[in-house]
């Protein structure tokens, strides 16, 4: 096996292709392109920033080639460019997207729920799919859907690897289905693209994963690492009832940090400022949802008060919006580290940016000019400090009622140098001088701020936690420690420079840490392993600009076939190299 040592490596340079993205992947893209605008660079800085290299702030592993298991992966890699196997696989991913695992945000517990039974179909599918996984791995189904595969290995020493995707896929919305190119459920293939609900999020990282296992089987391999498929079934609406469950599994039977490392759905391969890059996500951002709500007086709408409980609201939600939270850029950041990279390989980043970058590095000035030009672009504003979004709001049963409740769901994405103990003192903070004005005795997550002292209130306010979650633990990706981050780099850039067409010998991608703003089955794997990555591979050869983004959420989504072969390979890639890397 090549060394997983910290080395450079040559990045590929792009004039014509696009890749196809997930949305961390996307929204980096275009955070990047915003900034070449001259005017979000501070003058100066244009003619005096102190340096221009940025070389060594974003180092690269060579690309990994199985070793010890070398005659399996040049088997697997010559069948999987055939024809013959594209056939199969979009076979295999057509007939998963077939089956409508549909999930919603009110369904009721597995068993009283009959909208949970298409996962009985689902489960019947996979089993006639891929009839070798199903009689050499050994199968346990947690919470009747959740599905926990292990691959038993030879040596029991090595820690396993944890390969993670989800079952259910967002509902298809009636009234689009008359704006799909092909019905949502008919996994149409078109010669280029499999088309339908699933086909991009995550039917293709489950169907890939389990169709690298097959092929795997199907060429000899018997792993000497362990290693553990986990396929959730509630990721959409939130992941309790599966990854929840299956977590609690897999701890009580492996124990607390005993899997080398976990890889999930997320970002994939872009294209930007000339070159290729693969963004896994090492950090996730946190999450909470606050509930604001107001009481008030009721009565006739004909004698109105000066402020009803829904202008009290419509006040504090102002305030909000008017008063964000600050950005914060921080050397350690994981964002940071995102830019160092694409400052270093990036063929076109402006001379001034480079310089800004290099600069941060040791200069707090840098820094701060660094982050005013990222804060200009809302995007990448996003990605470096915790945000505030309203959306949902209610109040009044009726026009001329008086209104004696109003409430609002306000939405944080948290920073991950932050928490939510950190956003909810803000939150309680903002708010006090209106409740203050508005005469409201005020209460914050159960703690009273303000009662009536000194005369009777006019209402009450009072901020409540419909849903918290910390930011994930960040992923180490330099060090003595970060040999599984390694590892999945140099497993990237080996799918990569092998994918059919690639010119022998020519340059490859660069792999750059990323943060996921959304969240995944992951939050309930944290206790499993310190190596975490949220990564979906795509291949970038091929595709046209108009297909970047692949209708996940929304109306027709698909994937390109051969990018969906890619992602097998990769997963195959990845599993070879993990059973040879003894140091993991």
């Amino acid at each position: 096996m090549l060394s997983l040592s910290e080395k450079s490596s040559r990045v590929s340079s792009v004039r014509t292709r696009r890749s196809p993205t997930f949305v961390c992947g996307a929204l980096i893209a275009a955070i990047l392109l915003s900034i070449q605008i001259s005017g979000y660079l501070p003058v100066f800085w244009v003619f005096f920033g102190q340096q221009l290299s940025v070389k060594g702030s974003c180092p690269q592993v060579d690309a990994l080639l199985p070793t010890q298991n070398a005659h399996v992966w040049e088997r697997t890699r010559a069948q999987m460019a055939t024809g013959v196997f594209k056939a199969r696989a979009v076979d295999w991913l057509a007939g998963a997207v077939r089956i409508p695992t549909e999930s919603y945000d009110n369904m009721q517990a597995v068993g009283v729920d009959p909208r949970w039974d298409v996962f009985a179909d689902f489960h019947a599918y996979l089993a006639g799919a891929f009839p070798l996984v199903h009689e050499r791995l050994t199968l346990r189904k947690i919470n009747t859907y959740g599905l926990w595969y292990e691959w038993t290995g030879s040596d029991a020493a090595l820690q396993p690897v944890l390969l993670a995707a989800h079952q259910d896929v967002v509902p298809v919305e009636p009234s689009t289905v008359s704006q799909w190119a092909y019905p949502p459920y008919s996994g149409y293939f078109d010669g280029h693209r499999i088309w339908g609900r699933g086909s991009s999020d995550d039917k293709n990282g489950l169907i890939g994963v389990l169709s690298a296992v097959e092929v795997l089987l199907e060429n000899g391999f018997a792993p000497t690492r362990t290693v553990v498929l986990a396929l959730g079934f509630d990721e959409e609406v939130s992941g309790l009832e599966g990854a929840g469950e299956l977590a609690k599994a897999l701890l009580e039977t492996y124990g607390a940090d005993a899997f080398a490392f976990v890889v999930d759905e997320g970002a994939g391969m872009v294209e930007t400022f000339g070159i290729v890059a693969a963004f896994p996500g090492v950090a996730e951002k946190g999450y909470l949802d606050v509930v604001v709500r107001v009481a008030a007086p009721g009565g006739h709408s004909s004698v109105p008060p000066d402020h009803t409980s829904i202008g009290i609201l419509a006040a504090l939600l102002v305030e909000y919006e008017e008063n964000p939270y600050a950005l914060q850029l921080s050397r350690e950041s994981t964002p940071y580290h995102t830019f160092q990279c694409i400052a270093e390989y990036g063929l076109t980043v402006p001379a001034a940016v480079k310089r800004i970058v290099a600069d941060s590095a040791t200069s707090d000035t840098a820094l701060r000019a660094l982050e005013g030009i990222l804060g200009k672009d809302p995007l990448y504003r996003s990605q470096i400090g915790t945000t505030t979004a309203v959306d949902v709001v209610h109040g009044g049963v009726k026009s001329n009622a008086l209104p004696e409740q109003a409430y609002a769901v306000v939405n944080h994405r948290i920073l991950a140098e932050s928490s939510v103990g950190a956003v909810k003192e803000h939150d309680t903070a903002l708010l006090l001088l209106l409740a203050t004005r508005f005469n409201l005795t005020y209460t914050a997550f159960g703690v009273p701020i303000s009662s009536e002292a000194g005369a009777p209130a006019r209402g009450a306010l009072a901020l409540g936690e419909m849903y918290a979650l910390e930011p994930a633990p960040v992923t180490l990706t330099a060090g003595a420690e970060a040999r599984a981050y390694r590892l999945l780099s140099g497993s990237i850039k080996a799918t990569y420079d092998t994918r059919v067409g690639a010119d022998a010998g020519g340059e490859t991608v660069a792999v750059v840490p990323s943060t996921m703003s959304g969240n995944t089955d992951t939050r309930y794997y944290w206790g499993l392993s310190r190596h975490i990555f949220r990564y979906g591979h795509g291949n970038s050869a091929g595709v046209g600009p108009d297909e970047m983004l692949n209708g996940i959420h929304t109306v027709n989504e698909s994937i390109v076939a051969d990018d969906f072969v890619e992602i097998v390979r990769f997963y195959v890639t990845l599993v070879l190299n993990a059973d040879e890397a003894g140091g993991l």
